[in-house]
This record gives structure tokens, C-alpha cells and sequence, in this order.
């Protein structure tokens, strides 16, 4: 199924998909398992500052997993150039992968992206991608990881 904005609305407002599994570690694992920029990222819900990594100009096939649990995420064949200087995908490799949730911080109407199974800040999805989803996934590159094979 094509994800649009109309779905991700809906499931921020009212409910994510369940995920395949649950991940859950104490704050003192987290930071153990990661750096210092990981951990701000993905356990605080910080951002990385744009054009930081080369992950934005890697257009090899593969896929996309979360740096803290391993699940995929994202397919390198969804993967485009946004000019944002943060990674950019148009579709999440399942529905269920990623989950939702209104984010009205700094006067700003957004919609925050989580790791579906450990809850891992990603970044924001935004209703401006190309066609034909119309979404466009603005992800921090520390947040994910790129693992080898995948589809594209």
C-alpha cells in the first residue's frame, strides 16, 4: 500500500499500526549501545545539523535500518534528493515501520517519525515529496544505519 499524507494525519491523530515487535532498554543501555550524537538524536529528539552527513548523497541500492534496534526502515530505492541536507525517502519499507505523532514544538505544525518498535526519534515527515506519495521523510542520517541487498 502507498502511503499518503491523509494516512499519516490519521495515524498520528488517531492511532499507529502495531509493530512486528517491541524493542525497550533503560536509558543507561541506550547510551551505552550508542555515541553521544546518536543518543541525542534518537533518545532525545534532537536534530543533527543539515548537510552533516554523506548518507544524503549515497544513492547505492540497499536498505535503511534504525541505529538502535536494527529494524528497516527504508528502501534506497525510495530514497531522493530533497536539497533539505538531511536524508530524504518517500515511502517506509512496511506501513507498520514507522510511527507517528503530532509535533507542535517551536510554533511549528509537524509530524514527528518514530521507530515503530524501540521509539527512536527518525525526524519529520512532510506532505511535500515527489510523486506519488506526495511524503516526503526528512530523517536524520545518525539515526539510521545502511544495511547491504534490498529490492532496489
Amino acid at each position: 500500500m502507498l502511503l499518503k499524507w491523509l494516512d499519516v494525519l490519521r495515524m498520528a491523530r488517531i492511532a499507529n499500526l502495531n509493530p512486528d515487535r517491541k524493542v525497550t532498554k533503560t536509558d543507561d543501555e541506550w547510551q551505552a549501545q550508542l555515541s553521544p550524537e546518536q543518543y541525542y538524536v534518537t533518545r532525545q529528539h534532537g536534530t543533527e545539523r543539515p548537510f552533516s552527513s554523506e548518507m544524503c548523497s549515497l544513492f547505492e541500492p540497499g536498505l535503511y535500518a534504525c541505529v538502535c534496534c536494527d529494524t528497516l526502515l527504508f528502501d534506497a530505492s525510495e530514497k531522493f534528493e530533497s536539497g533539505t541536507g538531511w536524508p530524504s525517502f518517500t515511502q517506509p519499507i512496511k506501513e507498520n515501520a514507522i510511527a507517528y505523532i503530532e509535533d507542535t514544538s517551536y510554533g511549528m505544525s509537524r509530524v514527528e517519525t518514530v521507530c515503530n518498535t524501540c521509539d527512536a526519534h527518525l525526524g519529520h515527515v512532510f506532505p511535500d515529496g515527489p510523486p506519488p506519495s506526495g511524503l516526503r521523510y526528512c530523517m536524520n542520517a545518525v539515526a539510521l544505519k545502511k544495511v547491504k541487498g534490498g529490492a532496489s
